[in-house]
């Protein structure tokens, strides 16, 4: 045969198998949004070399911050100076970034402002996507997902040109893009927030009324502030104020100057109430003002939409609404339940701002999780570790996944939601991949300084207040350090994390708030004395210890406010002012007293002279000593023998004296060459 019919014949085929390829549907990961919960997960799939794909129905990645917020600028702070080179600790105060190996690949070069634009954002992802080599397909719309009725647990969707793509695990991080709205007489009448104008001109001595009280309907209240002749905000939620509440969802504020407006009686207010209560109807053409007034308003330019009035439903004749929203106006004046009603001015707009829900309508009943029972239904109920309930092999990631710590902490939310989605790819490994969740192992002399150093730095418990956690699996002579695993899940830890508990039980590391409420700016909003450590309400460490992993039965019957249920030991660690649990006698010396009573071991460290004669006089020194010293790791003499002898502490009531953990005149080094880890007190910035 012609060896250019081979050549023909060869090429031919590479052609099918391409083809072949370019045709094939099926992938270990579907990550359904290219949003910054999908393209976190994107990364983490990359990084572990895993076949996934990343779809987006529009053009580009984060296409929601091209519309949202509407009035552009977003309420996530963007703190560039901290005084600290620690990446780890800069995440604290970074609000926007996302994860990755890259140290400059953070958001603080598309904006140096605080409260930065909202148009920068998906530049950002477009450089985080390009950069890190992400796989994302555009212009892909999912309009319909079910599930294959299979041992894998699979998972079909369907775009809008008809393809079906079928994937083992669907990560779904779609967000809450769909307005939520409620049905009252007269709703059809209502301008929705995503529609609304942006111009503060359109408004300009007008009489609105926004339906809502969130950071949505406070954004744009305080866009038409200084143009709107009054503005009114209605809900029968009350305001919550974020620095109140520690919930970032609540009102910021950065959005809140028309309670100022309020409180010192400038024309605007806020009024309670349920909406599926109230009708709003319309003005009929013929009872407006009479010809002559109409045609002098219009000569003088002040001519008005037609006006607004507001009532209870129930007081409407149902003959005058029941196919119309314009029932005559003197049947809605007569209604009103008395004479001094709230609302009852007439209103040229009426703007619906009640926030966003999930969609739920692009999955079918075999596929479909639940509503939650928070947020109104507007959210999907999860597990604790983020799986749809019902729905093996369908996780949701970011703001979708919010139910979990709604109103709690800050998994709705960039800075929250980038560590809960590490933590679903962790799940992922080890479920997967059998992979189990990275941890470290340490000395027990080096536990105390390990747990400062984290409490002072990591930045996922600090943002994920308590949601994740560090576990400590504790061991005779060692232990080993999990990072930011989800305490809501702690009773199946053993299954999704690889690491059977032992016999010296755990320990959990959690960050938290206090349960006891006070006036946050009052006198007493904090305590100063270790002593009352436990009466601390601002953000601390929390040390749980358990000698047996809780059950799920403990997990459920925890004490109400409650984020573990109870343990054998608790610890808090004194609030500080600086948010940095470094001082040698309100932070140190309590930790190292209660570590020393979970494991039952001396934690202190000491200098060779110590352990030199603690090896001749003891049957067991110190743990320090024994990994320490008698492993030629001790510290080596200076310049200044007597000196050194002197803070030695060479006495023979050294055992049992109750001394500071570190002394001013200590070399900074002396844990680390005593082999121990360096405690966060002395600042280490990488």
């Amino acid at each position: 045969m012609d060896s250019s019919l081979h050549h023909l014949i060869l090429s031919i085929l590479i052609g099918l198998i391409h083809c072949s390829f370019d045709h094939h549907h099926h992938y270990g990961y579907c990550v359904l949004g290219a949003g910054p919960a999908g393209l976190q997960m994107g990364h983490f799939l990359s990084k572990a070399k895993r076949d996934y794909i990343i779809f987006e129905r529009n053009l580009g990645p984060g296409s929601f911050f091209n519309i949202y917020p509407r009035h552009r600028k977003l309420i996530s702070i963007n703190k560039i100076f901290t005084g600290r080179r620690n990446r780890e600790f800069n995440l604290r105060h970074d609000w926007n970034s996302l994860l990755s190996d890259k140290p400059d690949l953070l958001f603080q070069r598309f904006s140096k402002e605080f409260y930065p634009s909202a148009d920068a954002y998906p530049l950002y992802l477009s450089t985080f996507t390009k950069e890190l080599g992400l796989r994302v397909r555009y212009g892909v719309d999912i309009g319909k997902i079910r599930a294959m009725q299979s041992a894998n647990n699979s998972y079909i969707l369907t775009d809008q040109h008809g393809s079906d793509y079928t994937c083992r695990v669907l990560l779904v991080a779609t967000g809450l893009w769909v307005p939520q709205q409620v049905e009252f007489v007269g709703s059809d009448l209502v301008e929705g927030y995503e529609s609304i104008s942006t111009d503060p001109e359109d408004y300009k001595d007008q009489a609105v009324l926004i339906l809502g009280k969130g950071n949505s309907a406070f954004e744009t209240a305080q866009s038409i502030l200084g143009k709107a002749s009054h503005i009114h905000m209605y809900s029968a939620s009350p305001v919550r104020l974020a620095w109140q509440t520690h919930y970032v969802g609540d009102l910021r504020a950065v959005n809140n100057e028309l309670l100022d407006t309020y409180q010192l009686k400038s024309l605007d207010g806020l009024a309670d109430g349920s909406l599926e209560a109230v009708a709003i109807v319309q003005q009929k053409e013929s009872e407006r003002s009479s010809r002559r007034t109409n045609s002098k308003r219009r000569a003088s330019g002040k001519e008005r939409r037609a006006r607004l009035y507001v009532t209870l439903a129930e007081l409407l004749d149902s003959t005058n609404w029941k196919n119309s929203s314009t029932p005559r106006l003197d049947d809605v004046l007569a209604g009103f339940p008395d004479d001094n009603f709230a609302l009852r001015q007439p209103y040229d707009r009426v703007i619906r701002c009640l926030g966003f829900r999930f969609n739920f309508s692009i999955f079918d009943g075999s596929a479909c999780p639940p509503s939650s029972e928070v947020a109104k239904g507007r959210l999907p109920g999860v597990t604790a570790w983020y799986e749809g309930r019902g729905t093996p092999g369908l996780f949701l990631l970011g703001t979708a996944a919010h139910s979990r710590d709604y109103r709690s902490s800050a998994g709705g939310f960039i800075h929250g939601f980038r560590y809960t989605v590490r933590t679903v790819h962790r799940v992922l490994e080890q479920r997967y991949h059998n992979n189990p969740w990275p941890s470290t192992k340490l000395q027990i002399t080096q536990l105390k300084s390990w747990i400062l150093r984290r409490v002072n730095e990591a930045s996922g418990p600090y943002q994920m207040f308590g949601v994740l956690a560090d576990v400590v699996l504790l061991q005779n002579s060692h232990c080993e350090y999990l990072e930011e695993f989800p305490v809501q899940a702690l009773s199946d830890f053993s299954s999704l994390s690889g690491h059977e508990v032992p016999k010296r039980g755990l320990l959990v590391v959690i960050m938290q708030y206090g349960l006891n409420h006070t006036d946050t700016l009052g006198p007493d909003r904090s305590q100063k004395d270790w002593i009352q450590a436990w009466k601390s309400k601002f953000l601390h460490p929390v040390l749980y210890y358990y000698d047996t992993l809780p059950t799920e039965q403990d997990m459920r019957r925890r004490p109400s406010g409650w984020h573990l249920p109870r343990p054998k030991a608790i610890h808090h660690l004194i609030e500080d002012f600086l948010t940095k649990w470094d001082a040698p006698m309100s932070h140190i010396q309590p930790l190292r007293r209660f570590l020393e009573h979970c494991v039952q071991t001396d934690l202190r460290a000491f200098y060779a002279e110590s352990c030199f004669k603690f090896a001749l006089t003891h049957h067991k020194p110190p743990a320090f000593c024994l990994q320490g010293y008698l492993k030629q790791q001790g510290v080596v003499g200076n310049s200044q023998p007597p000196q050194h002898a002197h803070y030695s502490g060479l006495m023979p009531t050294e055992l049992e004296s109750d001394t500071s953990d570190v002394h001013p005149l200590l070399p900074p080094n002396y844990l680390t060459q005593a082999g121990a880890s360096v405690s966060p007190g002395l600042e280490l910035d990488f």
